[in-house]
């Protein structure tokens, strides 16, 4: 399966937090580190926020910052938050629907999939992660 940008955003900026769950970090920073709009930074972790993934502090010194323990948060709730459709294929478009032997077989892997990354956390992910050089300051 490939994961959306929306999903591989949404991680990264997980990722930041849990390196250094106490510090705030700014969309614009984060943005210009992995140089991505900061408009797509902003809705993703609007999303996270609102999903209790992340805590948002508003102002001028404001910004984001976990908003659980890492250990908390699998890898495979982060991607059924982002991620808007987790079929592997358009089965509901399809000619076979109904009589197709491989409808099974790909629900099987998805699930397969999602159980591997529910069994990690944010934690196990971060675990030897480094921030980027312009983040550290």
């Amino acid at each position: 399966m490939r994961l959306t940008a929306h999903t591989d955003y949404a991680l990264r900026i997980l990722l930041h937090a849990a390196v250094e769950p106490e510090r705030l970090f700014s969309i614009a920073q984060v943005a210009e580190a992995h140089a991505i709009s900061r408009n797509h930074a902003m809705k993703v972790v609007n999303l996270l926020g609102n999903a209790g993934l992340l805590e948002t502090v508003r102002g001028r010194n404001g910004g984001f910052r976990l908003g659980r323990p890492a250990g908390t948060i699998t890898l495979g709730e982060v991607v059924r938050l982002t991620e808007p459709n987790m079929s592997p294929a358009d089965c509901g478009n399809c000619l076979l629907q109904g009589a197709c032997g491989l409808t099974a077989l790909l629900r099987k892997a998805m699930g397969a999939f999602l159980s591997e990354l529910d069994a990690h956390t944010l934690a196990d992910a971060a675990n030897g992660t480094r921030l980027p050089f312009p983040l550290l300051a």
